[in-house]
């Protein structure tokens, strides 16, 4: 007769817990809860909620680290210096920003090693600083003010592009670690962008334009560390949404519609184009400003939203889950 460890070389295993990571088809026996258990891929991205931020917001300066390590810092209505740190389960508040502050440039690889630039507090900011899991630290400022403006990268090789100042611009800024560098401007002036991917190979997606029916385009560039390139535009076009992932493996989600009404949308870039094949986030929200973190299969969006303080985690699509084997 057949069996599952003449197949696989190995017996199934008695855990008291589920075990993670998962690999898909593995199977499992929790003598906890008296379950066979077998990890299967997704069909579907969804979202779940995670903890709860301390402080509702929106607006927030972006986001850095990965879904079970995660920091958020500024936005409003609230003080704009509030800082906190996600570990999967809940937040815990760190070190406050020097500058008050919503609507700015936040990014970061990990939740210890951070930046934010710009951004706006009654008026429109230069002002940068990094986070070393300890405190945040002036640092050199922006050649232009602005807010609206997104950010993408690491602590080290980062970068802060498009805004507003008087007017939509396509600035592009990059960060060496110790300074900020005007670089080649994107095609398309927009602020309220969302930005994803490295210094040298990123997506400017979406985002406010005035000169497009509604305000908001759909339009996507495509950033190769020299020139920026259009390429497939998303399918519902947005602004102040969240993002994370990578220029070929990237996601969108939430964000404000034409006309002003929130959306909980999510699509997923694979390279050459977006698709929808994914559960709209729980809660809709369009000040997101940003704030997202993790990669395209396991995301996180943060702030924003009724009442501001909500979080949830995206799980995508052909990434195991833990299923009960059943008899039925």
């Amino acid at each position: 007769m057949t069996t599952y460890k003449g197949i696989n070389g190995f017996a199934v295993q008695s855990v008291a817990s589920d075990p993670s990571p998962l690999d898909e088809g593995q199977v499992w026996y929790n003598n906890a809860t008296y379950a066979f258990k077998l990890a299967a891929a997704t069909t579907v991205g969804t979202w779940a909620a995670g903890g709860n931020l301390n402080t509702a917001r929106g607006g927030l300066n972006g986001g850095a680290g990965t879904q079970t390590a995660a920091l958020g810092f500024g936005g409003f209505p609230a003080n704009g210096t509030a800082s906190e740190s996600y570990n999967g389960t809940s937040w815990t508040s760190t070190p406050s920003l020097n500058t008050a502050r919503g609507l700015g440039a936040g990014f970061g690889a990990t939740n210890v090693a951070a930046i934010c630039a710009g951004g706006y507090n009654g008026t429109n900011l230069t002002a940068s600083e990094s986070y070393n899991g300890t405190s945040w630290t002036n640092t050199p400022s922006l050649s232009t003010a602005r807010r609206g403006v997104s950010g993408n990268g690491t602590q080290t090789a980062g970068s802060a592009i498009g805004g507003f100042t008087s007017v939509d611009i396509a600035d592009f800024e990059s960060w060496n670690g110790s300074s900020w560098t005007a670089s080649t401007s994107m095609g398309t002036a927009k602020n309220y962008l969302g930005v994803i991917g490295t210094q040298t190979a990123a997506l400017a997606v979406n985002g406010y334009n005035p000169s497009v029916g509604g305000g908001i385009s759909t339009v996507v560039e495509s950033w190769n560390g020299s020139s920026w390139t259009a390429v497939g535009s998303t399918n519902t076009a947005v602004a102040q949404m969240g993002v994370s992932g990578t220029q070929s493996l990237g996601l969108k989600f939430g964000g404000a519609t034409a006309g002003g009404p929130a959306t909980g949308a999510t699509e997923i870039w694979n390279g050459t184009s977006w698709s929808t094949n994914s559960n709209s986030m729980g809660t809709a929200r369009g000040g997101l400003g940003s704030a997202g973190a993790g990669t395209q299969t396991a995301a996180l969006g943060f702030g924003a939203g009724s009442p501001g303080n909500a979080t949830e985690e995206y799980t995508g699509p052909g990434s195991p889950v833990t299923q009960t084997i059943t008899t039925s």
